[in-house]
């Protein structure tokens, strides 16, 4: 028999005899009894103690703020995600108290600035917004409307904002090629911005006869591009040549 069979019988064997040992002696008893998993951790999850109410249990006693709270944004956000596990609080009010979020580290981590989340969705630097301050002090939890609409886009498109900041377009504002409703600041998925929809648009500053700086890249916008709308080949945030 070939050595390199042997030595594959032998690395089969001590496998085989491994997994059986494993089967037999390291799993626990009642593993496998009621499907892939140990069927006694049914009971010892039963028998823990429970430490969460439920927002219908919290209703029963803040009955305006559960009103306040299930009307607006943070509507799907449970009671116990910002205040911690209330059962105990709900069995003796009055010396169990629940924790109050007035510290900004919990806020950011739904509202700290990243690109992956929704577009709308409200998002903020908390190195730079209002530094120092509980977001509590300007934001009521139970009712989280900004206690004024966004003066800049840059609220919740901070991604954009960054881009645009180093660009050629960067002194544009943004409501010079997008109309944006006030509505759409306060209810962003709602109401949507205008978007440029023709080649004419950005003929007003790039067009050959456009009564811009002579700084501006010029193109004959009748034979440039052809059938393509400009922001087709050139991403207007970020409009370098392509």
């Amino acid at each position: 028999m070939p050595k390199q069979l042997t030595r594959l019988i032998i690395v089969f064997t001590v496998l085989a005899g491994g997994m059986l040992f494993a089967r037999h002696r390291l799993l626990p008893k009642t593993f496998g009894e009621r499907g892939h998993y140990r069927a006694a951790a049914v009971t010892y999850i039963q028998n823990l103690p429970v430490k969460y109410a439920g927002r219908e249990i919290c209703a029963g006693c803040h009955t305006e703020i559960v009103a306040s709270h299930s009307a607006n944004r943070h509507q799907s956000v449970s009671c116990e995600v910002c205040h911690g596990p209330a059962a105990a609080h709900t069995e003796s009010p009055g010396e169990v108290k629940l924790a109050k979020p007035n510290k900004r580290a919990g806020c950011p981590l739904c509202h700290r600035y990243d690109p992956s989340r929704p577009t709308g969705f409200p998002q903020i630097d908390p190195q730079t917004h209002n530094p120092m301050k509980p977001c509590i002090t300007c934001h009521n939890p139970h009712r989280p409307e900004t206690p004024h609409v966004p003066n800049e886009c840059s609220a919740c498109h901070g991604e954009i904002a960054r881009t645009k900041a180093v660009s050629r377009h960067a002194g544009l504002d943004c409501n010079q090629c997008h109309n944006a409703p006030v509505q759409h600041k306060v209810t962003p998925r709602t109401v949507h911005p205008e978007k440029p929809r023709t080649r004419l648009f950005c003929a007003k500053c790039h067009g050959k006869d456009a009564n811009s700086s002579k700084e501006i890249p010029r193109i004959d916008v009748d034979t440039h591009g052809g059938r393509y709308l400009c922001w087709q080949c050139h991403y207007p945030h970020m409009p370098e040549g392509t």
